[in-house]
């Protein structure tokens, strides 16, 4: 699911002008090609080590798995959260976005969430504590050595402060300010509907009926949408991070099941990744309608040449 979601979201990108002049196309391009590399390096790898229940690899190929898998985390939790920040312009400040979120500064955003998140992989590839971790069965972030242990606890909390809990801070915050102004926007929109329906004294009981209905419907839309994207978060993450910091502590034991587990919740992210954020938004399935109409029209074209070439060939012989 996550490769065929991802490649789809780049096959959209690479067809649609208009969807790669926005800006918040880089922020997506970011996301899925994060996307795209953890499903090919370190989903096959963690399933591997899942399976053999050892190192699924050498140890330099299973360092560079951890090192991905730590840079990758850090950069998809920091481009959701760039995104926020571009939906909390777009909707705070609709006349001025244009001028305030140009491509030049998306792609400024984009660099400093690759320079964040390469600090701590780098970091960590320096004091040796990346490679297999047999709690979670996959390459990544681990130590060996007692006397590191309160080292290694401070570095895991900072990585995971300032990469899930920062994302989930600037979360809530952008799209809290972006609900309030949604609800704002609908209750002027349900004033100026209600005093349209008092005006029409003579209007059909079934079209009252339908306005009502959509205001509702308009309410509960962005509220929806905007637990999507926090809910998504949470549920993706929070427990792989939360185990992660509660295995710190030496008097709890944590079972290998809910480990494998928490890290397949966080893979997982890479699969919902596309539906949230890019599919199915009405750009995204504008030009996923395109790119089939383009494909089926090939097929026709081939196929009625194909037809025309053997109906020229059968007629040949009687000619002759």
């Amino acid at each position: 699911v996550s490769l065929l979601s991802n490649a789809l979201v780049l096959l959209c990108l690479l067809h649609s002008a208009d969807i790669r002049r926005q800006a918040p196309a880089l922020f997506t391009l970011n996301l899925t090609c994060g996307n795209l590399l953890c499903t090919v390096v370190n989903m096959p790898l963690t399933l591997a080590g899942v399976v053999a229940q050892r190192q699924p690899a050498g140890d330099r190929l299973c360092r560079l798995a951890a090192f991905l898998d730590t840079f990758l985390a850090a950069n998809s939790m920091l481009s959701m959260a760039a995104l926020s920040i571009d939906r909390w312009v777009a909707v705070v400040f609709p006349l001025s976005y244009r001028a305030k979120m140009r491509l030049r500064d998306a792609a400024l955003m984009v660099a400093y969430t690759w320079l964040h998140a390469l600090a701590f992989p780098a970091a960590a590839l320096a004091l040796s504590w990346l490679g297999f971790h047999q709690l979670y069965a996959s390459c990544t972030l681990c130590s060996r050595r007692p006397d590191e242990r309160l080292r290694f606890a401070v570095f895991t909390g900072a990585f995971h402060a300032l990469s899930f809990l920062l994302s989930f801070i600037v979360l809530c915050c952008t799209y809290l300010k972006v609900l309030k102004v949604a609800r704002f926007h609908c209750k002027r929109i349900d004033v100026i509907t209600m005093q349209t329906l008092v005006l029409l004294v003579d209007i059909h009981p079934s079209v009252r009926e339908r306005c009502l209905e959509e205001q509702k419907r308009r309410r509960q839309r962005a509220t929806r949408k905007i637990s999507t994207f926090i809910g998504t978060f949470l549920v993706c993450f929070a427990p792989y991070v939360i185990t992660r910091l509660v295995e710190l502590s030496s008097t709890v034991t944590i079972g290998s099941h809910w480990g494998v587990l928490s890290k397949c919740l966080a893979y997982s992210k890479a699969a919902s990744d596309p539906f949230v954020y890019s599919l199915l938004r009405h750009q995204y399935r504008k030009s996923c309608k395109e790119i089939l109409n383009r494909i089926l029209n090939r097929r026709s074209i081939r196929s009625s040449g194909l037809t025309g070439d053997s109906h020229s060939q059968n007629i040949l012989p009687v000619s002759e």
